[in-house]
């Protein structure tokens, strides 16, 4: 009788061996047709995992274990830990009440007097409660760029600086209205010298490196509005808040501040910050967040410091060891393998709900992968990430027959067009949803 019991146990288990033999040979065919063997991408680096979170198993692997440049995939690392450490809301403001009004200290919270939102609760709650605002920052350990960045990306949208204190995202915004040019925030109004006629649409506005002389210039092409950062600073971010707040605003040094217990304010829902940073691939919410979190673990900003935190603490089981560069994605000094990815995904599946993870990140169509996966809506969430020369997908799929998989796709050192690798990623992931 136990003789009958082993066997019938060995049968299966040789069963279930060659069933995800064939699985994996399979799937090892529709890589090669799709990815692996075009031609296009012959000499770029590859690595794939995929994986089946309700059996614990990977269903295939090619290089999974090998490390990558994984570009904006990297806030996939920093919205777990958001969602894990900032709770539901941000804290925008930290203030102790004073018998004028208020000492206040900021957050690093990027949602203060940003377009995005239409409502400013921080900025509400100044002008309702601050006859006096004395404020003090949170002490800054870091730099206003990340490890790795490109200097002279200085003047692009996607890479404002980082301060303690942000204000309208730390950029200018331009729009062109007819014949005038709209500044906001309005202070920088006298800091734009014209040598352009605004009666054409043909113009560009730049910014030497280190100046916040704005310049509009003839060239460019057709000008509607731009968005450009500004070099920022303690003394300039409380400028900007008393030009918009309508406050006269005093610094005080946070060490002669006693130790004492600090009252908040909450400025926005912590989803409402980390969908758009996933999204449209926000560089600044990103790395805003990630010192958020660090003032929340450690008492003090710094990138480095919170990373290595994390990595010892939420990360420390990940397979392979990453090199964690920033909150972003922006720099090439970042290393993670595809197998990071999938268990970080596994994790955030695990500990939060469906609701919120499919809000957070976008799904086929929309957001960054609009234009792609438009027949996986509601099947597909993913984050993607490009730099020069690397692409790369990490995220979620129910497939065709209801199977859910979590996976991730790293491409890297390819010369060919983003766009003809993205396309054969998602022949790759098409051929899994309809067969796995």
């Amino acid at each position: 009788m136990l003789f009958k019991h082993l066997y019938r146990i060995s049968l299966l288990s040789a069963m279930a061996l060659l069933f995800a033999c064939n699985v994996a040979k399979k799937l090892q065919q529709t890589a090669e047709t799709s990815i692996l063997h075009k031609p296009e991408l012959a000499n770029a680096h590859i690595g794939i995992s995929l994986y089946n979170p309700a059996k614990g198993t990977y269903l295939y692997n090619y290089q999974g274990n090998k490390y990558f440049v994984p570009a904006s995939n990297t806030k996939i690392v920093t919205c777990y830990a958001a969602m894990k450490h900032l709770g539901d809301s941000i804290v925008g403001l930290q203030y102790i009440p004073t018998e004028t009004g208020l000492t206040a200290k900021f957050t690093g919270d990027p949602t203060l007097l940003h377009a995005d939102f239409k409502k400013h609760p921080v900025a509400d709650f100044i002008k309702q409660h601050a006859d006096e605002l004395i404020i003090t920052l949170p002490e800054w350990k870091t730099e206003k760029y990340g490890s790795g960045w490109a200097w002279n990306d200085y003047d692009a949208a996607y890479m404002p600086e980082r301060s303690a204190a942000p204000v309208y995202g730390n950029v200018v915004r331009f729009t062109k209205r007819g014949n005038n040019l709209i500044t906001t925030p309005k202070l920088f109004k006298d800091s734009v010298s014209i040598f352009a006629d605004l009666r054409s649409d043909n113009i560009r506005i730049n910014r030497p490196q280190a100046s916040n002389i704005f310049q509009v210039e003839k060239g460019g092409g057709r000008f509607t509005s731009t968005e450009m950062p500004f070099v920022t600073n303690d003394a300039l971010s409380v400028a900007l808040l008393e030009d918009s707040l309508g406050k006269t605003i005093q610094f005080l040094d946070s060490e002669s501040i006693a130790d004492t217990v600090w009252k908040k304010v909450y400025s926005q829902h912590t989803d409402s910050l980390l969908k758009p940073m996933m999204h449209r691939s926000d560089n600044f919410y990103a790395e805003q967040t990630l010192l958020m979190i660090s003032q929340q673990m450690l008492g003090y900003m710094s990138d480095n410091k919170v990373m290595d935190t994390l990595l010892k603490t939420d990360f420390a089981s990940l397979p392979q060891a990453p090199r964690w560069a920033d909150g972003s994605g922006l720099s090439r000094y970042n290393l993670f393998t595809p197998q990071d990815f999938v268990q970080i995904l596994a994790k955030m599946k695990q500990e939060f709900s469906w609701k919120r993870i499919s809000t957070i990140f976008p799904t086929g169509g929309s957001g960054t992968l609009s234009g792609y996966y438009k027949e996986l809506n509601g099947k597909l969430f993913a984050k993607t990430g490009t730099l020069s020369g690397q692409v790369a997908l990490s995220g979620f799929l129910e497939t065709a027959k209801g199977t859910p998989l979590i996976f991730s796709v790293l491409v890297n050192n390819h010369q060919t067009s983003a766009t003809t690798v993205r396309r054969a990623v998602e022949q790759f992931l098409l051929q899994v949803y309809q067969t796995q």
